[in-house]
């Protein structure tokens, strides 16, 4: 079985990675990472904070997830993290995205964020969602 949270990572890079706006917004090429990127510039995109918790009935199987995507971006470009930020949430909330392994029964945006790092000045915007999955 595959983990519910790497089978909706993979989805969430399906469904980004055919998405000409997003591509362009993001430089011309789709850079969400799961780590931090070494010597690339913002503007990029990373998987953030995840829980799965159990989220099964009598007859099936789910998980609960919630889950992060974090959106760097350099100094005085606010606009261009928030515009990735928010093409993400067109993208994704309410998707039906095909999961390996797994059903989504929902996938629907809860919080859109913005922070500053006081030492280096660049912003993040971080967009938070709940997916709700069932084993297949």
């Amino acid at each position: 079985m595959t983990s519910p949270i790497l089978a909706l990572r993979r989805a969430i890079i399906d469904e980004a990675s055919g998405d000409a706006e997003l591509i362009t917004l993001m430089g011309g090429t789709l850079r969400l990472y799961d780590e931090p990127p070494r010597n690339i510039e913002p503007v990029y995109a990373l998987f953030g904070d995840v829980t799965a918790e159990d989220w099964s009935t009598d007859t099936d199987r789910g998980h609960e997830q919630d889950l992060s995507l974090v959106v760097w971006c350099a100094r005085g470009s606010v606009r261009a993290g928030l515009s990735v930020a928010e093409r993400f949430t067109a993208l994704l909330d309410d998707a039906p995205l095909s999961l390996d392994g797994h059903r989504l029964v929902n996938l629907r945006m809860t919080e859109i964020a913005s922070t500053r790092d006081k030492d280096t000045q660049l912003t993040s915007v971080t967009v938070r969602f709940r997916a709700v999955t069932e084993v297949v």
